[in-house]
């Protein structure tokens, strides 16, 4: 099979320079050559290649020149150099400006080739790096994030500045609410993309661990500490740490946090030496800090350190029209990874999830959304799909924790009249499994679906 990689062969010998051309294109590659540096650099400027392969020694401009020109191109080529003058110093030169081998004269036709493919198989997966961050980087922009509200669209014009700094940012919200999301769409939107993202939860480890964790340690540090171990600090070394439910991080760690703040430094349990790390810092909580501060549970120091930027993530329940995108887009994925044809939910069972709060927030829609798939067995999700508890939920907290005109006796009425609902579309709506599971008798279920109106043709849930 040809190998469709180009190489530019630079070398102002001619026989050597057909030689390599030779030698190279029976192997399968495309192949130009340049007599000397200036046309070389021309070449690189004009073309895109995947291998150079240059004489160190070439006239007016060396070999050391052409490497130069390559490594500023976008798409930059990786370089052999080849010489008959190789000395250590220049080994080193051209490998600090990022040559991937250094090979000198006379050479042999089985090492150029062996070279060739390896720097060849480091381009690639180079390029294969590159387009997964590129994926990344789309995947998690904020641009992606599915809203029509406007308390969203603002938090996310915030976020697209944030992105472009390196400022430490403070995440507030609920469970659910996307914190992790918008954390990554921070990292992946700002000039750390290509850095690594890690995530520390802060609330599950016990103090000792999530200090190992965070800082690492060296060997012999405390038992069990069999061998030295790089603290995701130092994993997250130009790039982005967020530091989840940081309102957990105890006293101890807090103070060692501080520090890193002071002075960019971390150290490791068990170590005298601190190491230099620049890391971008991100910290989430569900609890209020300003809180925890005044309650003496977390530092007022690391606070104002931490509340550089602050975001407040709204709640699901106050944004509900993002109930419905979001429900779609839940639905095209789920549909696609269940390889069920889901159309959506029908009117009715979208009015039911729009009363529900979600305390959950929209990890709570999601996972329901899931979980509607899976159970339906129609192209369109009804009523008679959705949970008993999500009903029940629903209606009650819209109709008893807000309203403002409770009525005992009309409010058990609503509740029973909800009861009698679920039950039987639960049970699709077979008279004996609902009186049973209501635990009454079938005459008083009959008499209580005439008192309220309850039959299939106007199976909504009481407004």
């Amino acid at each position: 099979m040809e190998n469709r990689s180009s190489v530019l062969v630079v070398d102002d010998a001619e026989l050597e320079r057909m030689f390599l051309k030779r030698l190279l294109e029976k192997a399968g590659y495309r192949v130009s050559a340049a007599a000397d540096g200036a046309v070389a650099i021309r070449k690189i400027k004009e073309n895109i290649y995947d291998l150079v392969i240059t004489d160190l020694k070439l006239g007016d401009h060396d070999g050391m020149d052409v490497l130069k020109a390559a490594k500023v191109q976008s798409s930059a080529p990786e370089v052999i150099l080849i010489t008959a003058y190789g000395t250590i110093e220049s080994t080193v030169k051209a490998m600090k400006l990022n040559a991937f081998d250094y090979l000198t004269k006379p050479l042999d036709s089985e090492r150029v080739l062996g070279t060739v493919r390896q720097a060849l198989e480091r381009r690639k997966l180079k390029n294969e790096v590159k387009s997964l961050r590129t994926q990344l980087v789309e995947k998690y922009s904020h641009r992606n994030i599915i809203t029509i509200s406007l308390v969203m669209k603002n938090v996310l014009a915030v976020i697209d500045q944030i992105s472009r700094t390196d400022s430490t940012v403070l995440l507030e919200g609920e469970s659910g609410t996307g914190k992790e999301l918008i954390a990554k769409a921070i990292h992946f939107g700002g000039q750390r993309a290509g850095g690594p993202f890690i995530t520390l939860n802060c609330a599950a480890l016990p103090e000792p661990l999530l200090e190992s964790e965070l800082f690492g340690h060296v060997k012999g540090a405390f038992t069990g500490a069999i061998r030295e171990k790089k603290g995701l600090m130092e994993e997250a070394d130009g790039g982005t740490l967020l530091l989840d439910e940081i309102g957990n991080m105890p006293p101890g760690i807090q103070v060692k946090l501080l520090r890193v703040f002071e002075d960019g430094k971390v150290r490791k349990v068990g170590s005298n030496r601190s190491i230099d790390v620049d890391v971008r810092l991100i910290a989430s909580t569900n609890r209020k800090l300003s809180v925890l501060m005044k309650e003496g549970s977390f530092r007022e120091d690391l606070f104002y350190r931490l509340n550089v930027i602050p975001v407040t993530l709204p709640p699901l329940r106050e944004r509900k029209e993002d109930i419905r995108p979001l429900v779609n887009h839940f639905i095209k994925i789920y549909s696609r990874k269940l390889k069920k044809d889901i159309e959506g939910f029908s009117p009715d069972a979208l009015n039911i999830l729009l009363k529900y709060d979600w305390p959950g927030n929209v990890r709570e829609l999601e996972n329901f959304v899931e979980r509607s798939v899976v159970l339906c067995s129609s192209p369109l999700i009804m009523p008679s799909d959705i949970t008993a508890d999500l009903q029940f939920e629903g209606s009650r907290e819209s109709r008893i924790y807000h309203s403002s005109d409770l009525n005992l006796r009309e409010e058990n009425e609503r509740l029973e009249k909800e009861c009698i609902l679920v039950s039987l579309i639960k049970n699709d709506w077979n008279r004996i499994k609902a009186a049973k599971e209501l635990s009454i008798s079938r005459s008083s279920l009959w008499r209580k679906m005439k008192k309220y109106d309850i039959n299939k043709t106007n199976a909504k849930m009481s407004q």
